[in-house]
């Protein structure tokens, strides 16, 4: 598998969603049978050889990569979804992101206390999100066993905020 074709692929989208922000565009990979498949596979190996209970994707692209990260690794899916859209009883925490504020949200019986858990997200950028999914998670007693995304901003010192949880990013910019 080449990380190389990964990130040959990444299209940058300038001034999105506003401007100064220089958006890393994952759909050309999702559209690419291969550079999908393959970069499933180095999310999987994330993981190492701890059985994982449950992969937990961030809302929304996170969601792409996490629900099949799970399907290969033989785990359940766990949404962590913008606050109004999960329909049962939720945790929540707010947080701030690099272009606004938002709030996130888990259902209160998606994870075991003890339950091996592999949080899943398409971008690393400043940390808000995955901080906040962390956050949830260890309310609920997680065990949370590597946090692991497609692409991390490094210069956004995203990593500092997820405290002594192992990061693998697959690409680094």
């Amino acid at each position: 598998m080449q990380t190389d074709s990964i990130r040959a692929a990444i299209r940058d989208v300038v001034d999105f969603p506003q401007p100064g922000i220089v958006f890393k565009d994952i759909t050309p990979i999702l559209a690419d049978a291969k550079l999908f498949h393959d970069s499933i596979s180095l999310l999987c190996e994330t993981a190492g050889s701890v059985k994982i209970d449950k992969v937990v994707g961030i809302d929304a692209r996170g969601f792409i990569f996490a629900a099949a990260v799970a399907d290969r690794l033989g785990a359940g899916f766990v949404p962590v979804r913008k606050m109004g859209k999960l329909p049962w009883k939720t945790h929540q925490t707010a947080y701030s992101l690099e272009y606004g504020e938002a709030t996130v949200e888990l259902h209160q019986d998606a994870i075991l206390p003890g339950e091996s858990v592999l949080l899943v997200d398409d971008l690393l950028a400043t940390g808000g999100t995955a901080a906040a999914a962390v956050e949830l998670l260890e309310q609920l007693g997680a065990n949370i066993v590597a946090i692991s995304v497609l692409i991390e901003l490094s210069f956004l010192n995203g990593r500092e905020k997820l405290g002594q949880h192992p990061v693998h990013s697959i690409l680094t910019y």
